[in-house]
């Protein structure tokens, strides 16, 4: 075979292919134009953003969806710095995303020239690896090691810096072959440990969380807490990892978790963490679970070593991801005691929880509003979110029954909805799409909604406009009563908004008023704003915090 030479541009591109990536989001940057030329005649989707956080985000909501890293090129400098919140996201939520940097030229590194910043410091705390590449030949190598690092051991974000000169110098080059995933299997006497102490433990628990599970891995959980006759809960804004309507799934541990929940959890004498962290918000602020005591027997399966006693001392940690646990357990397990009563009692907590509330303030009532999303969206439809209040009722009352359905933020990034809606869009053109907005977090990336527009994505964006900053007002109002300072907002017509941009609008002040014009967004076949104004003293579903902790003790 005879080889040519390349640009580093088309190097890059050719590389990307062959690892599989078909769409990239992107803001584009006269430092990367070579890539943007090799780009045009790739096959590779573009999907041109308006802001580099918001691309940033589509990259890392793909990595969501598709468990391969999402792809996003930003250009230097400011770029880099506004993609970062997308860089953040997918360090906490363990997501696989590579972001691409255009940098200067080699020549002028170091001395501080137009929009110069050294990559590998300012990302260092949140990628798993940042890098510059220097040779265009080493190409091939650098980016089959950043699919690597992204997508093995506990998933997260790579950012690479591309030399402005280094993309347009050819040279000759062997082109590198596509990533793996390594998936090691648990040993047989580890597997049984698990098994034996969730089959002889009086109040078991199993606590889905993290990344780097599928469908399959999904259904494998529900057959082994079949099997074992154990309760299943999951992690803050990892609904969609147990079937909501299963009779054994008895609840999330996210913010404000149900009391009772929360007080299961802290006695139960056997708990499987599954695949995540239990970092603040599952734990309830590092309440609920605690240093494990001999009353209380830890087993963590994680596929990052490092994860493994860094914050719980289990009594056994298993470094693995969760689909080869869960294949390794089902190949094992065997029927588990009755455990109808125990497991009964904690989900008719769950289902009273998830009544719909009648306490409505002023003329919209939200809990209406998901009872309808519930009863008309098929299972498949994805709903996305950013940070908020809002976000309350739709993890509280939304039921996620199967994986691939939920992108949000464990980070509680805000602005997050819309890009995310966007992406799993462009991955999903055939299922529905619903971006769930606070009116704060919808105008940090609501400009992404003309990204909807630009590719006729048809997502539907409910934007809960209660004039303020409504979670740290909340907290605000405990903390400072009376001293109300910094989170008032004055909104514009969030309607107008969308038909500005091309989309269709909609505006709802009343219950009654919510179907129909849901039932309108979805029939314009456009992007769509619903722009629901609720009563400002609506703050959320649970006004008081501290009874939540109270419960939890």
């Amino acid at each position: 075979m005879i080889q040519t030479k390349r640009t580093g541009g088309q190097i890059l591109v050719d590389q990307l292919k062959l690892q599989g990536v078909d769409k990239v989001s992107c803001v584009p940057g006269e430092s990367y134009l070579a890539v943007l030329d090799a780009l045009y005649d790739s096959g590779i989707d573009v999907t041109i953003c308006r802001q580099e956080g918001g691309a940033a985000m589509m990259a890392e909501a793909q990595g969501k969806l598709t468990g391969r890293p999402g792809i996003c090129f930003v250009t230097r400098g400011p770029g880099a710095t506004n993609a970062s919140a997308g860089v953040h996201i997918a360090k906490q939520d363990s997501a696989p995303m590579i972001l691409f940097v255009g940098q200067v030229a080699r020549w002028m590194k170091g001395r501080e020239a137009f929009q110069e910043v050294d990559y590998t410091a300012a990302f260092a705390p949140w990628a798993k690896w940042a890098t510059e590449i220097d040779d265009p030949a080493r190409l091939p190598e650098v980016v089959s090691r950043a699919f690597h690092v992204a997508m093995n051991g506990r998933p997260g974000p790579v950012v690479i810096g591309l030399p402005e000169d280094m993309l347009t110098e050819a040279c000759v080059t062997a082109d590198a072959r596509p990533a793996q995933v390594s998936a090691p299997m648990p040993s047989a006497d580890d597997t049984a440990a698990v098994l034996d102490a969730l089959h002889g433990a009086k109040q078991p628990l199993i606590i889905a969380g993290g990344s780097r599970w599928s469908e399959a891995a999904v259904q494998d959980l529900v057959q082994l807490s079949e099997r074992l006759n154990v309760p299943v809960s999951v992690s803050f804004r990892r609904q969609m990892l147990f079937p909501s309507d299963h009779l054994n799934f008895i609840g999330d541990l996210g913010v404000g978790a149900d009391p009772a929940l929360a007080s299961y959890t802290k006695n139960a004498d056997v708990i499987l963490l599954l695949g995540g962290r239990f970092s603040e918000m599952p734990s309830q602020g590092y309440e609920v679970m605690q240093i494990p005591t001999p009353q209380q027997r830890l087993f963590h399966v994680h596929p990052g070593i490092e994860e493994l006693g860094r914050v719980y001392t289990p009594e056994l940690g298993i470094n693995t991801a969760p689909p080869e646990f869960l294949r390794a357990a089902l190949a094992q397990a065997k029927e588990g005691p009755d455990r109808a009563d125990l497991i009964a009692g904690q989900r008719a907590a769950l289902d009273q929880r998830r009544n719909y509330p009648t306490r409505v303030i002023g003329d919209m009532d939200m809990g209406a509003v998901l009872k309808h999303l519930n009863e008309t969206l098929p299972d498949d439809a994805i709903l996305c979110n950013g940070a908020g209040n809002y976000a309350t009722w739709l993890h509280r009352f939304y039921h996620f029954t199967r994986f691939g359905t939920q992108l949000a933020p464990t980070s509680g990034s805000m602005g997050y909805g819309v890009p995310a809606a966007v992406a799993a869009k462009r991955q999903h053109p055939e299922r529905p799409v619903i971006a769930f907005a606070g009116d704060g977090c919808f105008m940090m990336h609501g400009q992404e909604f003309a990204t909807a527009v630009q590719y006729d994505l048809p997502i539907v964006v409910i934007v809960v406009d209660n004039g303020m900053y409504g979670t740290i007002r909340m907290h605000q109002e405990r903390e400072y009563p009376s001293r109300v300072v910094g989170t008032q907002l004055i909104n514009p017509d969030f309607a107008a908004y969308a038909r500005a941009f091309g989309g269709h609008g909609e505006t709802v002040e009343k219950t009654a008023d919510f179907v129909p014009a849901y039932e309108r967004a979805v029939a314009s076949n456009q992007p769509a704003i619903i722009h629901i104004k609720i009563d400002p003293q609506a703050l959320t579903v649970d006004r008081s915090l501290d009874e939540i902790r109270a419960a939890s003790m």
